[in-house]
């Protein structure tokens, strides 16, 4: 890789499994974990559904943007971000400066089935959820895909199997020496 920065960078959608495995790769190698979205609940001290409620998803995702970029200065990270991180090109580009890029994804189903769950996710406080995650999935799809270097379907592999996978990725990918 060009960059300086030997970080593991999770990107997907809500429900792929960013969290409980960036917290796997991170014990595993000895790195600090990082969850964008809790960098924007810590600065605005409120919860996402509030920001939303408050603020709007606008003024949240330039909250998003603005945690990302004060991420520059980590190494030796990884960093899970919300889902819809990839929706400003800039944000796609200094996810590639931070490090080594790895979408975790789903089937559509899996997803569904993953948030539907879970009542603080303020882009599903809709009449039909299904269909929003349908069509959230549509137009982050390619975005996921731009900023990736990898993709790992985490309804595939158990937490533990793509962790090592990610590792090994990272691994390759720094040059980094096989333990």
């Amino acid at each position: 890789m060009s960059n300086t920065h030997t970080n593991i960078v999770l990107i997907g959608f809500m429900g792929s499994g960013k969290t409980s495995i960036g917290r796997l790769v991170a014990q595993r190698l000895g790195f600090q974990f990082i969850d964008t979205d809790a960098v924007v609940v810590e600065r605005v001290g409120l919860p996402i559904a509030e920001i939303f409620a408050h603020h709007g998803e606008a003024w949240f995702r330039e909250q998003e943007t603005s945690a990302l970029r004060s991420l520059a200065i980590l190494n030796r990270a990884v960093i899970s971000t919300g889902g819809g991180i990839v929706l400003r090109a800039g944000n796609r580009a200094l996810l590639r400066e931070l490090g080594f890029v790895a979408w975790l994804t789903a089937s559509e189903e899996v997803l569904f089935e993953r948030v539907s769950r879970n009542k603080k996710r303020p882009l599903l406080h809709t009449d039909d959820p299904r269909t929003t995650v349908h069509e959230l999935l549509a137009t982050r799809r390619p975005l996921y895909e731009e900023a990736a270097q990898i993709t790992v379907d985490s309804s595939l592999l158990t937490h533990e199997a793509a962790a090592n996978l990610l590792i090994a990725e990272a691994r390759r990918a720094f040059s980094w020496p096989a333990r």
